[in-house]
């Protein structure tokens, strides 16, 4: 009769209990490590996506928009009076000198009503008083449409004898286009043109009947100059100038003229000069900005690349963490994490595109520049820091020690030559746009456009 013949660990020799637990510390050293591996993965995966958020705010923000003729198109106006007018030159504007004169401000209707004090029963004038209060006799009519324009258009509400003053202004200024209130402690209605301008006005247009009685009644219409307690009424009115002799007339204080926003502060009584002229400071200023986020982007990638290796050290199990103090597993973690893109091949390939493309020349009417032409090169091995040799400085630029005594050849360059230096540095931006481009075109590891690194071969690590 055939069966199995069991052997135990006692009668073959054999001690099976250590031959368990080395299988089980096996399978747990095995299941170790695919977890530190996944959590380094993790990591890596981590700094890849805040390094790749920099790089595609370079890109986009400033490898981009340095090729278009935009970011040296830079105007500034002056004007001999700044008290009376501001201007915000546009890319149209001409260069040169003109005239200006401010004959008048934008004005909002505006109408302060007569003063209120007592109603018919000799009782102070409130909110609460009504209109019947006030001496608004609606016979057997038991409400009736007011009327008024605003803009143009003409607008109504119902209103009946015990309509309130309150409720009154608060009809009116339900309407579009129009403020209003009645102020209690003065026993005043104020209406008011949310909008200057002439055709923002408003105007009360009951002439007969109840409706003119209630504008009577309420002070609502202007009144003799010098009446006590009297309603004033402002008529809305556009702003007027004068630019070179011709006039032109705005609802508001502002004026869009031939690349021109011109803010009317104040009424001139003589012309006043504005003078256009190229913004040297601000081409300078947008080229220096450009460089600047060039070499942060570049020395950390510099940084990330060249880092102390962290070789013997991986990620913490949660029993290797409790035998040690938190700032212990912060430095341990730390030295992991700083060292998870040393020699990463995406990062080489991204940083030596960029540095190819600024090493570019271009010829231009004939001769050939460089940015040695302007002034701007990196400093010679043994001077620059570490993780800062690829970084470009500005001779002359103030806040860069290390060139600050230099002469200044970009700022002189804007100067003497603007449309060279616009040609050379848009076309050095679209090299360097057009590398950068290149790159996060690439399909075969790469799940979308619009990354600068393997993610697709990341996550199958």
């Amino acid at each position: 009769m055939g069966g199995r013949i069991r052997i135990t660990g006692m009668n073959s020799g054999l001690d099976t209990d250590s031959m368990v637990r080395e299988l089980v510390n096996a399978y747990e050293k095995q299941g170790e490590k695919y977890t530190k591996t996944k959590t380094k993965t993790e990591w890596k995966q981590e700094a890849w996506n805040t390094l790749n958020g920099k790089i595609k705010n370079f890109y986009s923000k400033y490898a981009s928009n340095m090729r278009f003729s935009s970011a040296y198109n830079k105007k500034k106006t002056t004007v001999s009076d700044p008290s009376k007018a501001t201007i915000l030159t546009g890319e149209g504007a001409v260069n040169g000198t003109q005239t200006l004169k401010i004959n008048k401000l934008a004005k909002a209707g505006y109408l302060t009503g007569g003063e209120l004090t007592k109603d018919v029963n000799n009782k102070a004038v409130t909110g609460k008083t009504t209109l019947s209060e006030l001496g608004v006799d609606f016979g057997t009519t038991e409400k009736i449409d007011f009327t008024f324009t605003v803009g143009g258009q003409e607008k109504t509400f119902e209103v009946t004898k015990d309509t309130t003053l309150d409720e009154f202004a608060s009809y009116l200024n339900s309407q579009s286009g129009l403020n209003a209130s009645f102020d209690e402690t003065n026993g005043r209605f104020f209406v008011s043109s949310i909008e200057t301008g002439a055709k923002n006005n408003f105007e009360f247009t009951n002439s007969s009947g109840i409706g003119a009685v209630i504008e009577q009644k309420l002070r609502l219409r202007d009144e003799p100059k010098g009446t006590v307690g009297g309603a004033v009424k402002i008529t809305g009115e556009d702003a007027e100038i004068e630019l070179n002799g011709a006039t032109f007339k705005s609802s508001n204080n502002t004026f869009s003229i031939n690349g021109l926003t011109i803010t009317a502060k104040e009424v001139s009584s003589s012309e006043m000069s504005i003078v256009t002229d190229t913004d040297y400071d601000d081409i300078y200023n947008n080229i220096k900005d450009f460089f600047k986020e060039y070499n942060n982007l570049m020395n950390e990638m510099d940084k990330l690349y060249n880092a102390k290796s962290s070789k013997g050290y991986e990620p913490l199990t949660a029993e290797e963490k409790e035998a040690m103090t938190e700032d212990e597993i912060e430095k341990w973690e730390t030295r992991i994490k700083d060292a998870l893109l040393k020699n990463d091949s995406d990062l080489d390939t991204i940083a030596s595109a960029m540095r190819g493309a600024m090493l570019s020349t271009f010829d231009i009417g004939g001769t050939t520049y460089s940015l040695s032409s302007f002034g701007i090169s990196t400093l010679g091995y043994f001077e620059a820091p570490d993780n800062e040799k690829n970084a470009f400085h500005i001779d002359g630029d103030s806040d860069d020690a290390n060139v600050s005594g230099n002469p200044d050849k970009l700022r002189a360059m804007i100067a003497s030559d603007p449309s060279t230096t616009a040609k050379f540095f848009q076309e050095l931006s679209g090299k360097l746009y057009e590398a950068m481009n290149k790159i996060q075109s690439v399909s075969d590891n790469y799940t979308s456009y619009g990354n600068f690194y393997g993610d697709k071969k990341l996550k199958s690590e």
